[in-house]
């Protein structure tokens, strides 16, 4: 999964991606609101962290332009803003969720796997797709009820894949799962982790969609 954290506070910054990285998201990061503003509408993100007090451009602005050009990414804001008005000005800009600060890390992630989960139609925290089954709460995998030793890029191509079940994932935002927005993209690596992650699951699981990208099947049970 792949994150955009918007926030000028250095070592916040630095702190939040170090944990969600531990995490297997992949996650890019800008301190201030015109280049959040231009990630969000250019890139492909399944959640932003996004901080209100950003130099060059607030949050808020940043967020009621994502919204007026239908940009519906989830969106969790953090600010040390803790009235009501000021968490109803964020709803009424189309945050998904508010945190104030100071706050755990580890929330963060939380809150963040939830938004991702229901933004795909997930209701619940455990999605299946045949044998294979995905908590999103911890992040975990198992395949007929055994744990999946996965890799972290492996990790962050299933739970991609996973979100999306039954539907074709470009190769392409498959990658942008994979690697961080500086970081050279290589579709060959990419097919090696897909092929490693067969062997784990069953060849028949991933479907490579010529010229398009890949899908995982699997009857729900």
């Amino acid at each position: 999964m792949r994150v955009l954290v918007g926030e000028d506070d250095g070592q916040l910054a630095h702190e939040l991606a170090h944990v969600l990285r531990a995490d297997n998201f992949v996650v890019d990061v800008a301190d201030n609101g015109v280049d959040i503003g231009h990630l969000g509408s250019t890139e492909h993100y399944d959640a932003v962290v996004l901080d209100l007090g950003l130099p060059g451009e607030d949050g808020l602005s940043v967020l009621e332009k994502w919204r007026a050009d239908a940009c519906a990414v989830p969106v969790l804001v953090l600010t040390a803003r803790s009235t009501w008005s000021d968490k109803a000005a964020g709803f009424q800009a189309g945050a998904d969720d508010y945190l104030t600060k100071p706050f755990l890390p580890e929330e963060v992630v939380t809150r963040l796997r939830a938004l991702i989960r229901r933004s795909q139609g997930h209701a619940s925290s455990r999605i299946r797709c045949g044998a294979l089954v995905y908590d999103t709460h911890s992040g975990a995998f198992t395949f007929h009820g055994e744990q999946c030793r996965l890799t972290a890029f492996e990790a962050r191509v299933l739970s991609s894949l996973i979100l999306r079940k039954n539907l074709v994932v470009p190769r392409m935002e498959l990658a942008e799962h994979v690697y961080e927005f500086d970081a050279e993209v290589n579709f060959q690596s990419l097919e090696v982790i897909i092929g490693r992650i067969r062997r784990k699951i069953g060849n028949e699981m991933i479907e490579t969609v010529r010229g398009l990208g890949y899908r995982l099947v699997g009857a729900d049970q």
